[in-house]
């Protein structure tokens, strides 16, 4: 019987969740399955799949099932697989650590309270992230459960990369540059020594493009700035996500437009972004395939925002030795990864367009003689915080 890792990732309207085994006395972790449960609240589509890829469990609904209702479908399937072997934890993906914590951390309920102080900080993830933390803690309170952040890659950062030009009163209330998608950063940091030496040693951009979209500088395995600031929202432009906005069009939008806070709210994190501008969708796939003029601008748009962030990334590095393409985007849309790098010349990125297309998985895509590695790496969060609840629990009594 081997030891089982439960790895849960919970949104706004999906539930992703893996099962690693941790065998004795051996430090790989081997993943088992996987699965998730999406449109919670609308029509949910419920699919799993074991470690060879393989589909296993199908399930579609008519009706909304809720948050709990997906929480405990998880549960019944997982029954069975797990049976056979020790639930030894649970290790969630909670998007905002704040100030307090800068590493994994084992739950309590006084932990969870802490943490949905945080929630005004990122409200479409942290409350959905603790809620399926707080059903285990009440029908389970002896099941070790850890909480591995997307802030905590980011909290080595300097004070200067980490500071708002804002006067103390507010600052010191926790009003910082945070940093989003560290999970992924570490993890893709944690593995560019297999690809790339001279990368993982140097000065590298991770470029994280998904539904949610940002990009890290690192140095060394350590993050020096990141695109994203004191909320999730900021930076690159996301799926329905404005990114970096100019704090005067918020003025303006309450002044000119009585809008009020919580309209504001929906038109940044939910109307904006690719979907905003497009008018057509949040995906980019559907966007790569219109011929809508407003799709292809808002992929211009997209392009060139991602530009600008590799300029100024790296400036803080000082240079530039490699750009890491990851995530949904990042991993699958070639054309997007094109015109990156095809933007990215003057940094010293080549590319090999043959690469570029044939990329799946791990590959370079620039050239040999590239001055500037290109990659893409597939990103794991879920094996990262694996890997992190494992390390914590062995560390305590």
């Amino acid at each position: 019987m081997s030891d089982a890792i439960l790895v849960v990732n919970a949104g706004s309207s999906s539930i992703k969740f893996s099962v690693f085994l941790d065998r004795d006395g051996e430090r790989a972790i081997d993943p088992l399955l996987s699965g998730q449960l999406e449109g919670v609240t609308t029509a949910p589509r419920f699919r799993a799949r074991d470690a060879a890829g393989t589909l296993v469990a199908e399930q579609h609904w008519t009706q909304p099932l809720g948050h709990n209702g997906a929480v405990e479908h998880i549960a019944d399937f997982l029954r069975e697989p797990l049976s056979v072997h020790r639930l030894a934890a649970v290790g969630h993906r909670v998007v905002h650590g704040g100030l307090a914590f800068a590493a994994p951390v084992r739950l309590t309920p006084a932990i969870v309270a802490q943490l949905e102080q945080l929630i005004p900080l990122a409200p479409l993830h942290q409350p959905h992230n603790l809620a399926p933390i707080k059903t285990l803690l009440t029908n389970h309170p002896h099941l070790p459960q850890v909480a591995c952040f997307d802030t905590a890659f980011h909290r080595g950062q300097t004070e200067i990369a980490q500071a708002f030009a804002l006067p103390p009163v507010i600052t010191e209330r926790g009003v910082r540059r945070y940093g989003f998608h560290g999970l992924s950063y570490e993890y893709v940091a944690s593995v560019l020594p297999d690809y790339d030496a001279r990368a993982a040693q140097g000065r590298t951009v991770v470029l994280h493009l998904g539904n949610g979209a940002s990009a890290c500088a690192i140095a060394d395995g350590k993050s020096v700035a990141s695109t994203m600031g004191f909320t999730a929202v900021d930076g690159l432009p996301m799926g329905t996500r404005c990114g970096n906005l100019d704090p005067g069009v918020l003025l303006y939008l309450m002044d000119e437009m009585q809008m009020d806070v919580r309209a504001i709210e929906t038109l940044i994190y939910k109307e904006s972004g690719l979907l905003g501008v497009s008018g057509v969708s949040s995906d980019m796939r559907t966007l790569l395939e219109s011929a809508e003029p407003r799709a292809q601008f808002a992929i211009e748009l997209f392009v060139y925002r991602i530009a600008l962030a590799l300029g100024s990334l790296a400036a803080a590095l000082g240079g530039l030795d490699a750009i890491i393409f990851t995530a949904g985007i990042g991993e699958h849309a070639a054309p997007i990864r094109e015109r990156v790098c095809r933007a990215a010349a003057w940094l010293g990125v080549t590319l090999d367009p043959a690469a570029n297309n044939a990329a799946r998985g791990a590959a370079r895509i620039s050239t040999a003689d590239s001055r500037t590695a290109a990659w893409v790496i597939p990103t794991n969060e879920e094996l990262m915080i694996a890997g992190q609840t494992r390390d914590l629990l062995s560390r305590l009594p």
